[in-house]
């Protein structure tokens, strides 16, 4: 009876894991569409937010106070986001995802492509929780106000032409 008992609860923790990529999958096919609102129904009304890598560090909890944070960020940064790995933790409730942005940044023009790594959280088919590690440096750069000529001949580090640097 108890082999039962496990294997109806692996196969429940299976589902949960499926769907939980599935909604994964969706969220992200989202974000710089014009399907993105959407989005606000992926996620618990109390979700949290984490961005350790930026500066400040950053903890936002609820949807209010994380679409009030974010509505000014993605007027800035307009990207689409791509999956490059998803792997499955023991927790079937949580993700660790790989994913790549791509797109610019609107007053500056630069492109804007970066690499996330990022745990999700999952809960009664929601996101609950998303703590991400994007690579800080690259929206700095992106950021950078062009001198002239094409945003992408230009670097972060001096703001000379790349084949200008010494």
């Amino acid at each position: 009876m108890a082999e039962v008992s496990d294997n109806r609860a692996a196969g429940d923790q299976a589902e949960r894991r499926a769907a939980n990529r599935a909604l994964l999958e969706h969220v992200v096919s989202l974000f710089g569409t014009d399907r993105a609102g959407e989005l606000a129904g992926c996620y618990t009304s109390d979700w949290i937010l984490e961005l350790p890598f930026a500066d400040p560090p950053v903890r936002l909890d609820g949807a209010c106070e994380i679409g009030a944070y974010l509505a000014s960020r993605l007027g800035t940064f307009v990207f689409t986001l791509s999956l490059t790995a998803v792997h499955e933790c023991l927790d079937p409730d949580l993700l660790v995802v790989e994913y790549e942005s791509d797109g610019h940044v609107t007053h500056t023009g630069r492109p804007y492509r970066n690499t996330y790594i990022a745990l999700w959280r999952f809960r009664d088919g929601k996101v609950s929780g998303v703590k991400e590690f994007p690579n800080p440096m690259v929206a700095a750069e992106a950021l950078l106000p062009v001198v002239a000529g094409n945003p992408d001949d230009f670097d972060a580090g001096d703001g000379l032409p790349d084949d200008e640097e010494g």
